[in-house]
């Protein structure tokens, strides 16, 4: 399958480059797979489109302040270190810019010497195995001197607001490197307004790294190698999501970390509490077992989650709203507005 079948032409003042005041206020079109019909609403009414029984899926992983500018200790050049996922304790994979004069053993400081990693080896993905050395608490260094990790689509450096609002409300758990920007869009209020119609709310975690946002460089889809990322599922939330399956409810995936984790612990129309990493790649002729509908971005040219998307709800239906959506003005990528696909 060509990588080109995955491609549109995106005018780049569609780029949302900040988030809209509200988070409820976003745009939200909405696909119906059956009729292939798309009506255009807002993400506050998205309860208009979901029934009494129906399970809403978020992810409740939490982004950190991944992006460090620091120095290198021999030299004193600038330096970017981008921590991609923790391997062991203090020991991180990450992306280093740049990376060119980069070699075993270089140190780098950051923040007058508060933190200080060292890189023990560089792998075939371009990626770097470093060593953080640091007194007290990891997070609260990184909270202190750490960036948010904007994507390279957003043309500006990190602000305050987006250390609220590059993260959902329900963020609880620290890891992702990236948003799961589906779940921008919830207020509390919101979900608590769902909740009281009868529409459940339940949590997974995936820790988002390289393996969501991480470009397609093969030309045949198929060749593709996802880069593994942490989950974890609880019985809690196995349960809920049984349940109503059982009941004949739709389980609604926010976003397409959430559908990946569901569908790698799927089994024969259940999921089953589970804790481990992912490189589930989905792309069309993969047959979904778990999601019913889909709440997602508007995502950029030939990733693996447009793929993922467009093997949910066909790649020509996903393209046709995809133009719909350019035509209309919609707001797209992490800051952008919404989808949602029954």
């Amino acid at each position: 399958m060509k990588l080109s079948l995955f491609d549109y032409d995106l005018p780049e003042e569609l780029i949302a480059q900040y988030p809209l005041p509200k988070r409820e206020e976003s745009g939200l079109m909405v696909l119906d797979r059956k009729s292939r019909s798309i009506t255009h609403s807002q993400f506050r009414f998205i309860g208009e489109f979901l029934s009494p029984n129906d399970l809403l899926v978020l992810n409740d992983t939490k982004v950190i302040p991944a992006r460090l500018v620091g120095k290198k200790c021999e030299t004193g050049a600038k330096i970017e270190l981008f921590l991609v996922a923790e391997k062991e304790r203090d020991i991180w994979e990450a992306l280093i810019k740049p990376g060119k004069r980069v070699k075993n053993g270089t140190v780098v400081e950051f923040g007058e010497g508060i933190l200080k990693a060292q890189v023990s080896a560089k792998l075939e993905a371009g990626t770097y195995i470093v060593r953080l050395k640091y007194q007290g608490r990891l997070q609260e260094i990184l909270s202190q001197i750490g960036q948010t990790p904007l994507p390279p689509y957003i043309k500006r450096q990190p602000e305050p607001i987006d250390k609220i609002r590059y993260q959902n409300v329900y963020a609880a758990k620290n890891g992702a490197v990236a948003a799961p920007t589906a779940g921008l869009h919830f207020t509390q209020e919101l979900l608590d307004s769902l909740q009281q119609k009868g529409i459940g709310v339940t949590n997974l975690t995936l820790h988002v790294g390289l393996g969501t946002f991480q470009p397609v460089k093969a030309e045949e889809v198929e060749a593709h190698k996802m880069h593994a990322e942490y989950f974890e599922i609880s019985p809690e939330a196995v349960e809920q999501i049984n349940l109503c399956k059982q009941k004949g409810g739709r389980i609604v995936a926010v976003g397409t970390t959430s559908v990946r984790t569901l569908e790698t612990v799927a089994d024969n129309n259940r999921v089953v509490p589970q804790i481990g990493f992912t490189d589930l790649f989905i792309y069309p002729g993969y047959q979904f077992k778990i999601v019913d509908a889909l709440i997602t971005n508007f995502h950029l040219p030939k990733s693996t989650l447009l793929m993922l998307v467009s093997t949910f709800a066909s790649r020509e239906f996903v393209l046709e709203a995809y133009q719909e959506a350019i035509k209309q003005r919609y707001r797209f990528y992490s800051y952008g507005d919404a989808m949602l696909i029954l």
